[in-house]
């Protein structure tokens, strides 16, 4: 019986190359996006598309209905993928901002997840993916908005695979550190939505305009340790078809050195690596 897969967020990145490698792995792969141009190119592109919008509450239980109609009534794995950030200071962070990024990249989430989890104990098996992050255990600074929705989507992920052991349901969490894909353009237009500064309006202008914004508006180039996006793919297709997932893949070598680092330092001293003093 072949096996059916809802991922989302897969217009780029991430998302795409692992909608086209686990199809290639013989998954019936249903790739969501929030644009429907988008769907339609996934569509010609050979994949089963749905629109699934995390900050549309009406588009995500639409989505969910048409993936469940186009599987026959089966989702064996669901790959929750795709959110931004918003590039700041947490004190120049307008509240709305937070509110608006907790839709996309955690309430949209776990709206879709308790959608699956009713599917998934009829069947009495199935696997929640968690693409989170290793901002999701490790904060970096300007990275706040980020880092609280990636934090609460570990807690929240690390409850559900305690509550749903024994019914056949794995919840795990992938956690890559660089992987190439679209989220630094991206981040740059929600910087100038919520963020970008006067001299009148934040302390933190000079900064922004000499450290942030040169990264933020640079000509693109690979970080040190960035990886593509095979490499989420790899750990992916281990979480949905190992006999028993792991809790937890990391990916890229930041998520193993910060995952050690937090492991043996005390907070202060973490605080004074990852920030930079």
């Amino acid at each position: 019986m072949t096996k059916t897969m809802l991922i989302t967020g897969c217009s780029s990145g991430i998302g795409y190359h692992c909608a086209h490698g686990m199809k290639a792995r013989g998954w019936q792969v249903i790739a969501s996006c929030r644009k429907p141009e988008d769907v339609e190119r996934m569509r010609a592109e050979g994949l089963e598309s749905v629109l699934i919008d995390y900050e549309d509450d009406t588009s995500i239980r639409a989505g969910f209905d048409a993936a469940v109609a186009i599987s026959g009534g089966r989702i064996d794995a669901l790959f929750n993928n795709g959110a931004y950030g918003i590039p700041g200071m947490t004190e120049d962070l307008p509240t709305d901002a937070l509110r608006q990024i907790f839709e996309a990249n955690f309430f949209g989430w776990h709206t879709l997840t308790r959608l699956a989890i009713p599917v998934m104990r009829a069947q009495k098996a199935g696997r929640i993916i968690q693409c989170s992050s290793v901002l999701g255990f490790a904060a970096l600074k300007t990275r706040g908005a980020y880092n609280s929705t990636k934090f609460a989507l570990e807690g929240l992920s690390d409850t559900m695979r305690m509550e749903l052991a024994g019914t056949g349901i794995e919840v795990c969490l992938i956690e890559p550190g660089p992987v190439t894909s679209k989220i630094r353009q991206n981040a740059a237009t929600h910087y100038e939505k919520w963020i970008k500064p006067s001299a009148e309006t934040s302390v933190w202008e000079e900064f922004y305009r000499t450290e942030l914004e040169t990264r933020l508006y640079s000509e693109y180039k690979k970080d040190k340790y960035e990886l593509g996006p095979e490499a989420v793919l790899k750990k992916l297709i281990h979480a949905a078809e190992a006999a028993r997932s792991n809790p937890r893949y990391y990916v890229t070598t930041p998520t193993y050195v910060a995952g050690f680092l937090k492991r043996i330092l005390s907070t202060r001293r973490l605080d004074r690596i990852l920030g930079g003093r």
